[in-house]
């Protein structure tokens, strides 16, 4: 499988979650070793109460449960919009090694992180990780904008 092939799985979680009413966020975690989707997350803050329930936190929550192990070394983490500061820093203390993301945050206008990007928290940070943009961004951008119009 290849890249656009993982997104369109994190495109199926983002569209289980919009049948559900939910913020239109879709992540999944692979493994390297042997492609195994490990860990699968849309966005369940309002289902959980809980507002850190992102979908790449609870793609990481899954993986890691999954795995026994709070490392995500040898993993690549998919989503369909660019992480928030939030997520992006679980991202990075999971020891995640690569993040391909869809639509990037500036197609949310409802939310302004001023002149945040991952690629500015990876550099504040000095981590290891493998950054891919623009996967599949329109179909990602497109989903997120009609959504935010309804």
């Amino acid at each position: 499988m290849n890249h656009n092939d993982y997104m369109q799985i994190a495109l199926d979680e983002l569209h289980a979650g919009v049948k559900s009413g939910l913020n239109p966020v879709g992540s999944i975690i692979v493994r390297h070793k042997d492609g195994e989707i490990i860990g699968r997350g849309r966005n369940l803050v309002p289902i959980h109460n809980d507002p850190t329930a992102h979908a790449e936190v609870i793609a990481i929550r899954q993986a890691c449960d999954h795995s026994g192990m709070p490392k995500l070394t040898d993993c690549t983490l998919y989503t369909t919009l660019e992480p928030c500061p939030m997520c992006c820093w679980a991202i990075l203390t999971a020891g995640i090694e690569q993040l391909v993301l869809g639509a990037r945050l500036t197609v949310i206008k409802k939310v302004n992180y001023g002149d945040y990007t991952v690629e500015n928290l990876v550099a504040m940070t000095n981590a290891n990780i493998t950054i891919t943009t623009g996967i599949r961004e329109e179909e990602c951008a497109r989903l997120r904008s009609a959504w935010e119009l309804r």
